[in-house]
């Protein structure tokens, strides 16, 4: 049994079988979406975040068993190792416990206690933290010395209480007091830096603030921080009154309230105020970011998510344009398949005359190509452009739909784009870019780090690691959840494929082109560094459209064809006919195909599979439409019901465009009638809503709207 099974197991309430299973697979380098697809036998069922947890924790306790090692070996190298100390960081289940056990032999930088130890005092504080008999002063006088610097009683008491305050500093149980009273007393509080009120009027809702810190919800607290990182705000997270925590500490410390215990006692107030207060305060700093962090971070992949599952439009052929008013707006044509046919500027908005022309361009375009979609940027000029394409005569149904621009711009001067276009500019990479995202969402925006997608949260504030990790979970669970075309993905989207990677991805690529499409799954084998292993992680997450196997179409893994094709002999047909015929798959005994290694959820699965092979899971495609009267911010009145896209999901609202180039904010207490504790839990991104106008501040930019009652 795994060492940490039994820890992860008690702290995400699993089964130490489920979690022993799981980290065993995770450690033969399966990947998450593998492991919950296609071994639900060995993990009992456990979902794609279960199987996330469980990794992480694992990852964690490791790094603490690295750590916990180094801290061992430094103390034994200073020769301070006893077998109570050892048996005490071998039993520390956590990073600050462990730490805490460190510090008083952790190297120090010259402290004022390291320089009263220099100067022979540290004899004294122990006999002042014994609090004998002797009067504090007649002792301290022995320690008189000009030549060590002590020149008085008076200076080598002072330095005793320093040598008494860092260990009353460094004593675990003293800081754990502290710990627990930040958690209970911790006030979060900021105010504004002397003469920067005008520059940072952005923060002035934090001018003057101040919350339980506990209770800070984590956009505030990352707002906060920000406005300190940018000298405008100081924050401090501190409890009003330090007394309960001197007096534990005087329980703690102060045996006799003689004069030695007066010096301790002042010592302990010393301790608090000087070393133990900042140093708990930047703790429990760090404990709130990261709680902001996970909460932000949290968001932002379940936007990422639903952006990514954006119902698509299909394979349709597709005119793309990408709005400007001076520059003009760049029009492309795409096929069916996503590849460029034509580019071309037109020019709607300098005359009267250039609008005509423009009209009569799109309409020339549109039946050149055979467009059956029209996507519009909605960036600068988009209604306008909408305006423009309302004009137009088309001779077939033309839907024009508005698309999201966020990330275009980093995806058309990277170097997918330039390795996809190499002869043309970044205008025209970026209009192929809004063609595809209509077409199939997720195809197109793994092509751009998730972070520049735009649908988050302070996502610059937050630990950049953590977020990366998260997002790449993301987006390596909704491609294989949707599953990849093998003869067409691109690249960037087999690289997300489980098991695959950007090596193995450029590989396929390279197959593909010289070796022509793959006519079957096991064609992978042939692909260089594409091993046994790599095929078990992938191949049931990759189609094969014309594959001669029908089951090469679905997401059935290879090592269950057999099983299948047992199945089909059982009702006295083939795999096909099983796959088409509804009465012969009703008169599989799946019971009967229990095995020690597949058992009922994955038949299950495999049944649901053979009744719609390789069905997308995403939503159907729907066209919307704004309101045709409301182009701009100076167009909204208050009271106004208006329908609107959601384009972010923060912890305190949505944000909905409303097509006029500002999107508006539904605040949490705006969004039901009931109590919401979650956006999440009312709307979707990119769902289609109906709100309400409450207020407009032209001066600002800011649209406040509501859901409640609005039909």
């Amino acid at each position: 049994m795994s060492k940490y099974a039994e820890k992860i197991a008690a702290a995400l309430d699993l089964g130490i079988q489920q979690v022993e299973k799981t980290v065993g697979l995770l450690e033969e380098g399966a990947t998450i979406p593998f492991i919950a697809r296609y071994r639900k036998e060995a993990t009992g069922s456990l979902n794609e975040v279960q199987i996330a947890a469980i990794r992480d924790l694992l990852m964690k306790l490791k790094e603490l068993d690295k750590r916990r090692e180094t801290i061992i070996a430094l103390i034994i190298e200073q020769g301070k190792m006893t077998d109570e100390l050892n048996a005490k960081l071998l039993a520390a289940d956590n990073a600050t416990e462990l730490e805490d056990l460190y510090m008083p032999y952790k190297p120090k930088r010259r402290t004022r206690a390291t320089m009263a130890i220099e100067k022979g005092l540290e004899p004294l504080a122990d006999l002042l933290l014994k609090q004998g008999d002797e009067e504090a002063e007649a002792m301290a006088e022995r320690y008189v010395s000009e030549e060590r610097g002590v020149k008085t009683a008076a200076d080598a008491l002072a330095g005793a209480r320093d040598i008494i305050a860092e260990r009353i500093n460094e004593n675990g149980q003293a800081r754990n007091i502290v710990r627990l009273y930040f958690r209970r007393a911790a006030q979060l509080s900021s105010s504004v830096v002397k003469g920067k009120a005008e520059e940072g009027h952005k923060f002035e809702s934090w001018f003057d603030w101040k919350e339980p810190a506990l209770r800070a919800p984590s956009h505030r607290v990352l707002a906060m921080l920000r406005g300190e990182e940018e000298g405008v705000l100081r924050v401090h997270i501190l409890p009003d009154d330090p007394e309960p925590v001197l007096v534990q500490w005087e329980r703690q410390f102060v045996k006799r309230h003689n004069s030695c215990g007066k010096q301790v006692e002042e010592a302990l107030k010393d301790a608090y105020k000087r070393l133990t207060e900042p140093s708990i305060e930047t703790e429990y700093r760090n404990l709130l970011k990261e709680r902001a962090d996970k909460e932000a971070i949290k968001v932002f992949a379940e936007n990422l998510r639903q952006l990514l599952l954006a119902a698509p439009l299909g394979q349709k052929r597709i005119l793309a344009i990408d709005p400007g008013f001076r520059t003009g707006c760049k029009t492309v044509c795409l096929d069916a398949q996503g590849q460029l046919l034509h580019n071309e500027t037109i020019y709607p908005f300098t005359s009267v005359r250039e609008e005509r022309a423009a009209v009569a361009k799109l309409e020339a375009l549109v039946e050149a190509f055979h467009i059956e979609a029209i996507a519009i940027g909605n960036g600068t000029a988009s209604r306008e452009t909408e305006e423009v394409v309302q004009k137009c005569r088309f001779k077939t149904k033309v839907v024009a739909v508005m698309v999201s621009e966020s990330g275009a711009s980093v995806y058309s001067a990277s170097d997918v784009a330039r390795r996809e276009f190499p002869d043309y500019d970044i205008t025209v990479r970026g209009a192929v870019s809004i063609g595809r995202r209509l077409m199939d969402p997720l195809s197109e925006l793994v092509k751009i780090d998730p972070k520049s997608i735009g649908v988050g949260q302070y996502q610059h504030d937050v630990n950049q690691t953590m977020l990366q990790k998260s997002l790449e979970d993301v987006v390596v669970s909704c491609v294989n959840s949707v599953g990849v075309e093998l003869n067409t993905a691109s690249r960037e989207l087999l690289s997300y494929v489980s098991g695959i990677g950007p090596v193995i991805a450029d590989n396929i690529v390279k197959y593909r082109n010289k070796q022509g499409a793959f006519t079957c799954r096991e064609d992978l084998l042939k692909v260089e560094r594409l091993g046994p292993k790599a095929y078990e992680q992938c191949a049931g997450f990759l189609r094969v459209r014309e594959s001669a196997n029908p089951l090469d179409r679905s997401a059935v893994h290879p090592e269950r064809y057999e099983l299948v094709e047992k199945m089909a002999k059982s009702v006295g047909c083939g795999v096909e006919e099983l796959m088409k015929e509804k009465e012969l798959r009703a008169k599989v005994k799946v019971d009967e195909f229990v095995s020690e290694d597949c058992g009922l959820p994955t038949l299950r699965d495999i049944m649901k599979e053979l009744e719609k092979p390789g069905l997308d899971p995403r939503a159907k495609f729907e066209v919307f439409e704004f309101d045709k009267n409301v182009n701009k911010i100076e167009d909204l009145r208050e009271g106004m019901v208006l329908p609107g896209i959601v384009t972010n999901i923060t912890a305190f609202g949505a944000f909905v465009d409303l097509g006029v180039h500002q999107d508006g904010l539904v605040h949490i207490s705006q969004m039901a009638n009931r109590r919401v504790a979650d956006p999440n839990e009312v709307v979707h991104l990119h769902q289609k809503v109906k709100v309400k106008v409450i207020e407009v501040d032209l001066r600002r930019h800011r649209i406040s709207l509501t859901m409640k009652g609005v039909e």
